[in-house]
């Protein structure tokens, strides 16, 4: 599926800040690159810039495997770079400023806050292409986007944690109040609801998509208040840090730790950027380049779920496989009807389902969640 440019205009007074957040600006802005000496005779130059560290364990995390990826895949062909710990803001300009001086030919950034200064970059080179994660849609030739359809595996992990709860009480750490989290806790709560349909999702935001004082906090207080099951959507893995201390289950996002958190392990939704990096910094070593809006899914491997741990019993696991296939075969829609917001309004009648353009600006609860989609 992919975002039609008409969408742009939509997302533009909806989206405020990155899909994939605002890191500590007091933190040091790192450069690493796969070569001392520079690119090899011939190697295409590519670099990622981050909103956070590459150990976060989360999204930074996830998206510099996806650049290893391209490493292990393309060999001396390519040389790729990393900025680390860049806040959104006036600050990315100068570092894009950089990496085209330095001679890189494609750059990826991986947060929506960036997105202002990728687009004033695209229009002042050219010659480099600029691709940007959870952008808006444009007109520029040489500016594409890039996402995913997170909400299908966020749905299924729903499915874990509701067979997961005991008290019926599931708590979400939620980073910030934009369009793409509000739909991603409707779909997991639409989850939940499947396999439970009395359980609640409790939600309290953060504010910040890498705080792991204030996202361990809020996973407390959840706990406190009554969850045994654990879901955030940021970038730490503190909130499983304080399901692990609490001994009750987590559903994490965006990488795979299973190992880490054995005893209290349900699933994740993840991303695998590793492909889509490799194929776009490829089409560039080829000369073939093409502006692009992807927004990957299931079906084509982009999200997928974590392997399950040890919580997820045999049962659920089958229901959770047998409706990713229905995800996969097209005969299962995560917003499909009847679905109900907070208030009790119909969003999506029996045999309908909330459009594509309403998902990606979405700005109410569905029924179950209990929380304020404006924020705390």
């Amino acid at each position: 599926m992919k975002r039609s440019a008409a969408l742009a205009a939509l997302l533009a007074g909806s989206l405020l800040l990155g899909a994939c957040g605002k890191a500590d600006e007091d933190k040091a802005t790192d450069d690493t690159t796969n070569s001392a000496d520079g690119a090899a005779d011939g190697a295409v130059k590519a670099a990622w810039i981050y909103v956070g560290p590459t150990t976060d364990g989360g999204w930074t995390t996830a998206h510099d495997n996806g650049r290893k990826a391209v490493e292990e895949a393309l060999g001396d062909k390519v040389e790729t770079t990393f900025k680390e710990n860049i806040p959104e803001g006036p600050e990315v300009a100068a570092v894009i400023e950089d990496l085209v001086k330095d001679g890189n030919k494609i750059i990826f950034a991986t947060s929506f806050g960036f997105g202002d200064a990728m687009k004033a970059a695209a229009e002042k080179h050219p010659d480099v292409k600029f691709e940007h994660a959870t952008g808006i849609p444009n007109d520029i030739k040489n500016f594409g986007t890039y996402f995913g359809a997170g909400e299908e595996s966020l749905y299924l992990s729903g499915m874990a944690a509701g067979a997961a709860t005991k008290t019926g009480t599931i708590g979400f750490v939620a980073p910030f109040p934009i369009p793409e989290v509000i739909r991603h806790i409707n779909a997991y709560a639409l989850g939940v609801q499947s396999v439970n349909p009395d359980a609640v999702v409790k939600v309290v935001w953060v504010n910040s998509w890498f705080d792991p004082t204030v996202e361990r906090q809020s996973a407390e207080s959840l706990i406190a208040g009554g969850a045994d099951v654990i879901a955030n959507g940021g970038d730490s893995p503190a909130p499983g840090e304080a399901a692990k201390a609490a001994g009750v289950a987590w559903t994490g996002y965006d990488s795979d730790q299973s190992k880490d958190f054995a005893e209290v392990w349900l699933t994740a939704a993840i991303y695998d950027w590793g492909p889509y990096y490799t194929k776009q910094v490829q089409s560039v070593i080829d000369g073939d380049w093409a502006k692009g809006d992807y927004y990957g899914n299931i079906a084509d491997g982009f999200t997928d779920l974590a392997p399950f741990g040890s919580r997820v019993d045999a049962d659920t696991k089958a229901k959770i496989e047998a409706k990713k296939q229905e995800i996969i075969d097209g005969t299962f829609n995560v917003f499909g009807g009847p679905i109900m917001d907070q208030a009790g309004t119909e969003k999506a009648a029996e045999g309908e389902a909330v459009d594509f353009g309403e998902q990606m600006s979405m700005a109410w609860f569905v029924k179950g969640v209990d929380g304020n989609p404006e924020g705390n």
